[in-house]
């Protein structure tokens, strides 16, 4: 936020120091904590250990030095702008501005640069996000979910920051999970079809659970149970084979039924207000895949044990010269010469650096991959692709039902259009309570925006290396660490400005910068000291891949803001230059309050 101001007392530091013939070292400031005031230090501890190895010192301390030094330049130095005291303090220059000049640039910022306040400058480089990637023939549930949000979330943060943004799906569309719904469709349900898209990605996976409930070895079953149980499977794989050599009618029934899962994907992308930018898919990397590996063992990555009935591997603790296994042994083609997720993402990543230019690339994925991506970068790095060391797994755990895990397999699953719809219900429930003059015609708008708001923030606001137990009823608590309670601030502050602006007295617009030379209440001065984070925050969590850490913004934003709605009057308030500082202030904090939430994936309503 102060940027400029430090370039001027820098300036002013570096000229004062010129002429009293100091070697100033590097100028580094940092933030004072904050305490009821604003202010940046600086040390001269640098500049005093230079005089003593240059031998200027006189035999002085270097902590005495460093002293001395920020006490002249504290005397030395003409007024600052903005800057209401300063003092030297164990070798700092500790600067603290003025509270009403904070205020006023605060405030005016997040009026003046609206929804832009706290992006960051460009970056010079492309990050690619992949994520919203379940596989098809299934539905989507509040696992998928999850996934979703958190890599939606990092990719606005990290656009917000300044890298320019490409968002990636890579649908896992093959394999023998595929198969077994195809096979199942093919011989239990050949020419049905649903006509709802929701409905047909939830009876693929009804199929799904079926299918392997049909193909699961039983206790204590008969020999023909099991001649049966034998036979499916038989078929099963014989329609594998048959994907696999390109037969004309299994991959068209495969493209066919893989669109209705797409269809569902796609919807509920909408829904979330996702828009995927490039679409990758797993069955259209895996020839490529094959001819990586001959080109890696060409060049002596990897070792081809096919000869001795063995896979080719990679012996990435060998190759990187490590005494302790760390990486282990990576298998990237099976000795039947069919590939593995690894040697798929090895050429999704060869695509994503050549064809898309990606400097960074980031891997939405849970966190039992953890291995598998390790070993992915440090192949990638062997290869010798220098975006390898910016390669990231953002990895999260599992999400469970209060009931217990999850189970596709079992058909015990959460579907998130299932949540979804329960969600809205409740929330439509609870406006016909608590606010039953909002017009019918907004009620399902601003129910679908507390809804999706309540789910976006249930899963941001865990840290997404934990597990998590999703619990509908908390989500759409309107008290404590939810949702609603974040968007509900923002209500609360638009409906104070709507109140002004009936008034007839007041318009935005309209209004010159207030001043804030009166005495700012605490509550005031703590709101202010929020917004003026946000542009830190949103660096932070851009340069961790962790949307935590503007959850947990948004939540003391608005908590900052509840406590000042209730503390401080502001349209009660006599004083007109006092009443228009504070109606500036509640605009300037509903604008960062809706940031934030913004790069959280969710929509902040007028009403509630």
């Amino acid at each position: 936020m102060f940027e400029k101001e430090q370039e001027i007392i820098a300036e002013k530091i570096r000229a004062f120091c010129a002429e009293k013939d100091i070697p100033l070292g590097e100028l580094k400031w940092m933030p004072i904590p904050f305490s009821g005031e604003w202010g940046i230090s600086t040390s001269f501890f640098a500049t005093a250990a230079a005089e003593a190895k240059a031998g200027k010192s006189k035999g002085m301390p270097v902590p005495v030095r460093a002293q001395e030094i920020a006490e002249a330049v504290k005397n030395g130095i003409s007024v600052l702008p903005g800057i209401s005291r300063g003092e030297a303090v164990k070798g700092y220059l500790n600067l603290y501005f003025s509270t009403a000049e904070v205020a006023l640039k605060v405030v005016e910022s997040a009026l003046s640069d609206g929804i832009r306040f706290g992006a960051g400058h460009p970056k010079n480089e492309r990050v690619m996000v992949e994520y919203a990637q379940p596989n098809t023939h299934h539905s989507f549930h509040i696992g998928h979910y999850r996934n979703t949000i958190l890599g939606e979330s990092l990719a606005r943060i990290v656009q917000f920051a300044g890298f320019e943004t490409i968002r990636a799906s890579y649908p896992g569309d093959i394999g023998l999970g595929v198969i077994t719904v195809l096979w199942a469709y093919e011989k239990f349900y050949k020419g049905q079809e649903p006509a709802d898209i929701h409905e047909r990605g939830q009876w693929l996976l009804k199929i799904y659970a079926e299918a392997t409930n049909r193909l699961a070895e039983k206790e204590n079953e008969t020999p023909e149970e099991k001649a049966q149980r034998e036979a499916y499977d038989a078929e099963r794989r014989e329609m594998y084979r048959k994907w696999d050599a390109g037969d004309e009618y299994v991959r068209k029934l495969w493209l066919d039924t893989r669109e209705w899962s797409l269809d569902e994907l796609r919807d509920i992308l909408h829904m979330m207000d996702v828009k995927i930018d490039v679409w990758f898919f797993e069955s259209e990397v895996d020839e490529p895949s094959k001819k990586i590996v001959d080109e890696l063992i060409v060049r002596g990555i990897a070792s081809d044990e096919r000869g001795n009935g063995g896979p080719v591997i990679v012996k990435i603790d060998e190759k990187l010269g490590l005494a302790k296994e760390k990486y282990r042994v990576a298998v990237i083609l099976r000795s039947d010469g069919t590939t593995l997720y690894l040697t798929k993402d090895l050429a999704l990543a060869e695509q994503k650096f050549d064809e898309f230019h990606v400097d960074r690339s980031i891997y939405v994925v849970d966190n039992r991959q953890s291995l598998h991506f390790q070993q992915a970068f440090k192949i990638l790095e062997l290869w010798g692709f220098k975006q390898a060391e910016k390669c990231y797994h953002l990895a999260y755990g599992f999400v469970s039902l209060p009931e217990g895990a999850m189970s596709a397999r079992k058909g015990r699953v959460a579907l998130f259009k299932e949540v979804y719809d329960e969600s809205i219900a409740r929330v439509l429930a609870t406006i016909a309570e608590k606010n039953p003059s909002m017009p019918e015609n907004e009620r399902v708008g601003v129910a679908q925006k507390i809804g999706m708001g309540a789910l976006a923030y249930s899963m941001l606001s865990v840290d997404n290396n934990k597990d998590m137990i999703f619990d509908v009823n908390e989500a759409l608590s309107f008290d404590g660490h939810t949702g609603p309670y974040i968007q509900n601030a923002v209500v609360r502050a638009n409906s104070i400005l709507k109140k002004a602006v009936e008034s007839g007295k007041w318009k935005l617009e309209s209004q010159e910068p207030a001043t804030y030379g009166y005495p700012l209440s605490t509550h005031e001065i703590e709101l202010i000291e929020q917004m003026s984070r946000f542009p830190n925050v949103v660096q932070q969590a851009a340069n961790e891949y962790r949307p935590l850490v503007v959850a947990a913004y948004a939540y003391d934003l608005a908590t900052a803001f509840h406590s000042f709605y209730h503390a401080v009057p502001v349209l009660q308030t006599d004083d007109e230059s006092v009443k228009s500082a504070r109606l500036r202030l509640v605009a300037a904090a509903k604008q960062v309050m809706t940031n934030a939430l913004y790069l959280l994936g969710i929509s902040a309503p007028d009403v509630m």
